[in-house]
Formats: structure tokens, C-alpha cells, sequence
């Protein structure tokens, strides 16, 4: 391959890798910018009847975002105790959960810490295994890499911002 082929090739794989990042981005601003439009009693609601609560999806959200700090082999999650809460539980199995103000804190916690060490990551460092594929099926199955759990994590953001829709629905109907 020639020096132009691989320079060129290099940087099409950046300019896929930064649009798939802001799109990550993108979606975490919606997020953010949806749970600080209303006051913290809004997101008590249900999205639907006997659906989860808003408060509930942004833990959901946060817990699942600080997932990939191991799973990307970056840390430890930041905020472990939400795992139980609002992963591998549904909402209402505990009475004692995080604010709305300590979730909103750990949401732009946990996305600056995995913003920062996206933006120091190479296209190798994405097309690499993540933690729960052994290298012998990595060998066998290249494509469970990092950059397919983010996009994977970035679709549940979307799909969740989808059920998060409802509620301004309610506020409109008030």
C-alpha cells in the first residue's frame, strides 16, 4: 500500500471515529439538557403507566455510562452502587435512591471521565478487544471491539431519550 493510500485511509478512519464521537457527545448533551429543564418533582413521573420514572433512566443512564469505564478497560466505575439500583434492578425495587441532584453530578462526572480518555484514544485503541471477549474469540470475532460498544451505548441513549420524550408530552398537556 502506498504512503498516500495509507495517509488517506488513516484519515477517513479519524473523521469516522470524530463523527461517531460527536454523535456520543451529542446524545449525552440531550440527556443533560432534558434533566435540567424542569424542576427535580417532574422527573418523579412515569414515562408511560407502569413504565420507569424519569429519575429512574437517568440513573439507569448513568450507571450504564460508568459501565464502560471498565468494560473499556479505562478504571473501575466510578459509582458502583448504582449498578444495583438501576441496572440490574427495575425502578422502584429500592425506596432509597440518589437525588436528582447527585445524578445529575455523577452524569457529567462519569461522561467527562470517559470524554477525556476518548479523546486520547487512537483508531487502533478503538478496533482493540474490550474486557468481557476473551482474545481467542476476538481472534474469531474482531468486530466486539470498543468502538462497537459505543456505538452500542450510544443507541441506548437514544432509544432512552425516545421514552424520556413522553414526559415533555405530559408537560405540554398541563
Amino acid at each position: 500500500m502506498s504512503t498516500q493510500t495509507e495517509n488517506t485511509a488513516i484519515a477517513q478512519t479519524a473523521q469516522i471515529l470524530s463523527q461517531i464521537l460527536t454523535t456520543w457527545k451529542s446524545n449525552n448533551a440531550r440527556v443533560t439538557t432534558f434533566f435540567n429543564q424542569y424542576q427535580d418533582d417532574f422527573y418523579l413521573q412515569e414515562v408511560a403507566p407502569g413504565r420507569s420514572r424519569g429519575i429512574y433512566l437517568l440513573g439507569h443512564l448513568v450507571s450504564s455510562s460508568d459501565g464502560l469505564l471498565p468494560l473499556l478497560g479505562i478504571s473501575e466505575r466510578l459509582y458502583p452502587q448504582l449498578e444495583k439500583l438501576f441496572s440490574t434492578n427495575p425502578d422502584r425495587a429500592f425506596d432509597d435512591i440518589p437525588s436528582m441532584a447527585e445524578l445529575r453530578e455523577y452524569w457529567e462526572k462519569v461522561n467527562s471521565t470517559l470524554a477525556d480518555h476518548f479523546s486520547k484514544m487512537q483508531p487502533q485503541d478503538w478496533l482493540s478487544r474490550h474486557t468481557k471477549v476473551s482474545e481467542e474469540d476476538f481472534a474469531k470475532e474482531p468486530h466486539r471491539n470498543k468502538l462497537n460498544v459505543l456505538l452500542s451505548r450510544t443507541t441506548h441513549i437514544s432509544y432512552h431519550m425516545g421514552q424520556l420524550i413522553f414526559l415533555n408530552k405530559k408537560e405540554a398537556a398541563v
